[in-house]
């Protein structure tokens, strides 16, 4: 299943990102001001520009900026502009990215390492529509709509005085979380094939299915890197049209994968069907998963839904499913 918009497709089967399809139906065309979180490479940036494509705005400018990517003393001119003579170098005015974004959406991502002086200005605009460029005296106005990304949990920042609280509530109007691709096995198979057809047209290949231990590797593997690793190890497996670049062996000169899940698999899993051996590698690390979860919430079901990013009742379900308590 893929929920998609124009040229942008977000593929999945697997409950939690069933449960973010629904969310973004229900969300539809109102321009509400949305805050994505969950790790990096989970494909936040695409759910953005699904978010902007399916707004009125779509046919206006959708302008991305990462915060972590900006010093700290280049983020505020980049994000509001400046006049000339602000700073060394300012020979000329310069719109900033809400200038530009003006009609449209802005997408900050990253947002939880933009620092406290900027976090300010963001704030006004959010509030009044306001800004000043940097060496401005001016007074502009702006209507854009703001989507902002984070993999940071902004709750333990706030604790550490590096995130306003004010501002994080005006970002999280509605929160959307991105499941880690470890928490959504069963999309694997999917994913595979989606990005495979795409490598081989891409390079000009014979399209061919992959193998099924190779496919049981992929399922063994924790994927700390998400749906981007996963995306770029396909790229290479086309490319190289090796299968082998997938090595447990310790030393190898090729791509290695350590299965930090091993403690899931058997020896008799190997012998099982494709299926079988999917559904019992994800019913064992979503007991692993959610019974660390659990533990982190001190056994509290609502505080334990909001850290996975999922409604109580659908936590519940999944914990009885489980046999947890």
């Amino acid at each position: 299943m893929s929920y998609s918009h124009k040229n942008t497709h977000i593929l999945g089967s697997s409950q939690a990102m069933l449960e973010v399809f629904e969310l973004l139906g229900r969300i539809g065309s109102n321009e509400v001001t949305v805050l994505i979180t969950g790790e990096s490479g989970t494909g936040k940036e695409l759910v953005a520009q699904v978010l902007h494509q399916q707004s009125n705005r779509k046919n206006n400018p959708f302008v991305k900026i990462n915060c972590a990517a900006l010093p700290e003393n280049l983020i505020e001119s980049e994000l509001f502009g400046y006049e000339k003579g602000a700073f060394t170098g300012a020979f000329q005015r310069k719109p900033g990215k809400f200038e530009i974004a003006n009609t449209g959406t802005i997408f900050l991502d990253e947002i939880g390492e933009m620092n406290l002086a900027t976090q300010v200005k963001l704030l006004r605009v959010l509030q009044e529509g306001e800004y000043v460029r940097v060496g401005g005296i001016q007074t502009l106005r702006v209507d854009t709509r703001v989507i902002a990304a984070t993999n940071k949990n902004l709750f333990e920042c706030i604790a550490l005085g590096t995130f306003r609280e004010d501002l994080f509530y005006r970002l999280n109007v509605i929160n959307i979380h991105l499941p880690s691709l470890r928490e959504r096995l069963a999309d694997i198979p999917e994913l595979v094939e989606s990005f495979s057809r795409r490598f081989h047209k891409k390079f000009q290949k014979e399209y061919k299915p992959f193998s099924k231990q190779f496919m049981g590797k992929l399922m063994q593997y924790s994927w700390p890197g998400n749906v981007r690793e996963l995306q770029n190890l396909i790229e290479k497996v086309v490319v190289l049209d090796d299968e082998g670049v997938i090595d447990v062996e310790t030393g190898s000169n090729k791509t290695n994968i350590a299965l930090e899940n091993k403690q899931f698999i058997s020896d008799g899993m190997l012998n099982m069907d494709y299926k079988s051996a999917k559904e019992m590698i994800i019913e064992s690390f979503e007991k692993e998963y959610f019974t660390t979860l659990l533990k982190r919430a001190d056994g509290n079901i609502s505080e334990a839904a909001r850290i996975a990013g999922m409604h109580r009742k659908n936590l519940f379900v999944k914990l009885r499913d489980l046999g947890l308590k």
